[in-house]
């Protein structure tokens, strides 16, 4: 790893795991050991914010330098010349977490059994930075947590539709942050050709896994919701595309996922530099956006969580829990 690269992802508070892999304690799991308060995930899913390793497999490697990232994207890499097995990768990984939350246990507001359970991840969130389906064995690596009574969440941006296919988490998300390839070009950038209609062969694909589904729709206001009326005082639902809402429902309708996560883009970390608040959207607009989403596509308003601006579509909402 390129020594300037590991430098500021130190100062992150990341910790590097072999060569090519990270992990860091996420901003929720830190929010349930000292105020009691969950993620979305959740809410939503069931999963237990305190126990959620998330960490990244492919730490510099992506397909993609999308404008909405938190990452640092100076030495970004589109392949692994070289991997570590998933069984390093994973109790390396723990021992990391371990190391991370450690702090916590004499923090007087932390819950002692609370930060027992967190010592001892049991789901595991594949997604904190690149591209995870460019790591050669990230099915292997699913296997080995699952071997450990661990669910996963696999976060993908869709270009390694080879790679999707034979993958089994327990959740499969696909992120489809443009309603066409116009925008996405534009704000994903992509780093390899047919970039865009490998995401809808992913699509397609998604239809057919065996495991749970969902696409997520990073929005980014005046990027990938559209302005309908720019006026000032104009309700959240009017200043949303219609055109864009069409287009997204077209490309859910493809994958059949179980679920769909509208979510806001956070002006958050390396996205500073590229972004301004105002491409934040409100939890309104991102409301507003989802009810739309939801009468063409026929999926039900299932939750929302308003401090991290989310909404979920679900197909069956009495299945929304693992």
């Amino acid at each position: 790893m390129n020594p300037n690269l590991r430098k500021i992802l130190e100062k992150q508070h990341y910790k590097i795991v072999g060569s090519h892999s990270g992990v860091k304690a996420c901003h929720w799991l830190k929010e349930k050991l000292i105020h009691n308060r969950c993620c979305y995930k959740e809410k939503f899913y069931g999963i237990k914010s305190h126990r959620c390793l998330q960490l990244t497999p492919t730490i510099n490697q992506c397909t993609q330098n999308c404008l909405y990232c938190w990452r640092y994207q100076d030495f970004t890499e589109q392949e692994l010349e070289s991997f570590d097995e998933p069984e390093f990768v994973l109790e390396k990984s723990i021992d990391a977490q371990r190391l991370l939350i450690s702090g916590f246990k004499g923090d007087e507001r932390c819950d002692k059994k609370m930060f027992e359970e967190a010592s001892n991840p049991n789901q595991v969130a594949i997604s904190l930075s690149g591209e995870p389906t460019i790591y050669p064995k990230l099915a292997e690596f699913i296997e080995v947590c699952h071997k450990k009574n661990m669910t996963t969440f696999v976060v993908s941006n869709g270009t390694q539709p080879e790679m999707i296919e034979n993958l089994k988490p327990t959740q499969m998300y696909i992120t489809v942050a443009a309603p066409n390839k116009e925008i996405y070009k534009k704000l994903c950038a992509p780093m390899i050709k047919n970039s865009w209609e490998k995401i809808n062969e992913s699509l397609d694909i998604l239809s057919s896994l065996n495991t749970r589904t969902v696409v997520r729709h990073t929005l980014v206001d005046k990027w990938n919701i559209g302005l309908e009326n720019s006026g000032e005082g104009s309700s959240p639902s009017r200043q949303i595309s219609s055109k864009f809402v069409d287009e997204y429902a077209e490309l859910d309708m493809k994958a059949e996922p179980d679920f769909i996560e509208c979510k806001a883009y956070m002006f958050v970390g390396y996205s500073r530099q590229r972004m301004n608040l105002e491409n934040m959207p409100s939890h309104e607009k991102i409301k507003g956006f989802a009810e739309k989403l939801s009468d063409l596509t026929g999926y039900e308003v299932a939750g929302e969580k308003k401090d991290s601006r989310v909404v979920v579509l679900a197909k069956d909402k009495r299945k929304m829990k693992i």
